[in-house]
């Protein structure tokens, strides 16, 4: 699973990548005017390019939101695929996230849903049950930018750690006063929800501003999942005395 998101990563971005090179054609073209693809009568309207260019905010938000569900299904996999991890083999964070998950303290239950959440909770700590499920809330869908990414990356144990020019660039003011990931997320809503045409997003608007746009959010994205990579590989979703190389943790996993 760690190696496949690397993997699955690169071919996503190269998506958009490829979109962007397509629309830098576009506009070369609609310099010696309106383009036209070929065998087409009609020619590409200015409206239509602006159509065309709003698209890159739905694609990279599309790249965010698939990363981060990747990576913490990488951080629940690696957790659960052996099927030999207690409650007690976790690290303090995920085993939040564990117990949040199986009593179901993020919801809203009734008094008898909540007695039962409770009861699942007790009866696994008792018989000793191995951990064979674990969920990570992501809360509401449609709000990952680069705080919420903090944010989550923190409760799963670990604080992000991005390189000084990535973390410029994603904070850098892209357009309205918000960074890339900022921008990425409003103007995605904005248009799922209705709430602006896709020519007014795309008005204002030059592939070579959505180029920056897209080489400052994709390359803060490789660098979250070098960090999630990074924490997994380094057994950090156990705890500190579960880790592999720890003595205490193997004598009491194999004693004499």
């Amino acid at each position: 699973m760690v190696a496949e998101l690397s993997r699955a990563f690169e071919e996503r971005q190269a998506e958009v990548s490829a979109y962007i090179e397509f629309l830098q054609s576009l506009e070369e073209a609609s310099r010696n005017g309106a383009p036209k693809l070929e065998n087409v009568d009609h020619a590409i309207s200015a409206d239509q390019q602006k159509i065309l260019y709003s698209s890159v905010y739905l694609q990279l938000y599309n790249l965010v939101e698939s990363t981060i569900n990747r990576c913490l299904e990488a951080v629940t996999s690696a957790a659960t695929a052996s099927g030999a991890l207690y409650a007690k083999d976790l690290s303090e964070s995920l085993r939040s996230e564990w117990v949040k998950g199986i009593a179901g303290t993020h919801k809203e239950l009734n008094t008898d849903n909540r007695f039962r959440a409770a009861m699942d909770l007790c009866e696994h700590l008792i018989s000793n049950r191995p951990i064979t499920a674990l969920s990570i809330g992501k809360g509401g869908g449609g709000n990952w930018d680069d705080n919420e990414i903090e944010i989550i990356s923190r409760r799963v144990g670990f604080t992000l750690n991005v390189s000084r020019p990535v973390y410029q660039g994603i904070k850098r003011q892209y357009r309205d006063g918000m960074g890339a990931l900022s921008a990425v997320k409003k103007y995605r809503n904005d248009l799922a929800h209705g709430s602006i045409s896709f020519i007014e997003c795309g008005s204002d608007v030059s592939v070579s501003d959505l180029e920056r746009l897209k080489d400052n959010t994709t390359d803060y994205l490789r660098e979250v999942v070098g960090n999630f990579i990074a924490y997994i590989e380094g057994f950090e979703y156990l705890a500190p005395d579960r880790r592999p190389g720890n003595t205490i943790g193997e004598q009491e996993n194999n004693p004499t």
